[in-house]
């Protein structure tokens, strides 16, 4: 049976596609100024919604790798700002990076395989099944 959109997807699902779009202008933004630190604290904020919420989401009612992936992405994120906080700008970069890539882009693409959700909605709307 396939899982509906519940309102907590949605929030996951709103929160990781705006941090996707958020994450993206402080890439190309100049960072170190007040704009990159306001960006990247609502990008950190948004990350925090994303990661935590994928605790109610649970295919047949079971974790996954996925949600092992939050648990790094959320003690990522922590030691991110601390590297920002303390001047550790090589640390805190990669592992922003880090986080972006792989706790966003790459749990995202997962997303859109014909037995997930999202794929399996994707899909239908397109026409595609």
């Amino acid at each position: 049976m396939q899982q509906e959109f519940t309102p907590m997807i949605l929030i996951h699902l709103g929160a990781a596609l705006a941090a996707l779009v958020l994450g993206i202008a402080v890439f190309l933004r100049r960072k170190g100024n007040l704009a990159h630190r306001v960006l990247g604290r609502a990008w950190v904020g948004l990350m925090l919604v994303t990661a935590i919420t994928t605790y109610w989401i649970r295919g047949g009612g079971n974790f996954s790798w996925i949600h092992g992936l939050s648990v790094i992405s959320l003690v990522a994120l922590c030691f991110a700002v601390y590297f920002a906080m303390t001047g550790n700008i090589l640390r805190h970069q990669r592992i922003m990076k880090g986080v972006f890539f792989g706790g966003l882009v790459v749990a995202g693409a997962f997303t859109l395989l014909p037995a997930r959700l999202l794929g399996h909605a994707l899909r239908s709307s397109l026409g595609v099944i």
